[in-house]
């Protein structure tokens, strides 16, 4: 039980600060930030998840069991992730008049956030052993 009171906590104040923040914005533009939330839970929920747990149960034959867990976490953090990048992905907002507007390469940033190590030690199975690890 102690252990949830941390990221309950760290929750709790990351949604303080997000209202706080929101609130602090011009009303005009309220109604446009809830409709970017709500587009996100549609979208993550209404499309994101059931595109891949059907991604997940179409592999299934060929995945091995200690695979499938880790495969459909990573599907839906890297496809979350790419929905809320959209608008950075496809420059939308970019202005000439001022460079310092999406001054990165984001898609290389995207493409580097794949290629991290999904399948890290807190996902296989107690007593599997891996590549690079040693005794003593």
């Amino acid at each position: 039980m102690r252990l949830r009171i941390v990221p309950v906590a760290c929750g709790v104040l990351a949604s303080a600060y997000g209202a706080r923040s929101l609130l602090g914005e011009a009303p005009r533009d309220l109604p446009d930030a809830g409709l970017w939330l709500a587009g996100g839970v549609v979208l993550h929920d209404f499309v994101l998840a059931p595109v891949v747990l059907l991604g997940a149960l179409a592999l299934r034959r060929w995945l091995p069991p200690s695979w499938r867990s880790p495969l459909v976490v990573a599907g839906l953090v890297l496809g979350s992730t790419t929905l809320v990048a959209i608008p950075v992905l496809g420059r939308f907002g970019a202005r000439p008049d001022n460079p310092s507007l999406l001054d990165r390469n984001y898609v290389a940033g995207w493409f580097g956030l794949g290629r991290t190590r999904v399948a890290g030690r807190g996902w296989s199975r107690p007593g599997a052993t891996h590549p690079g690890d040693e005794e003593g």
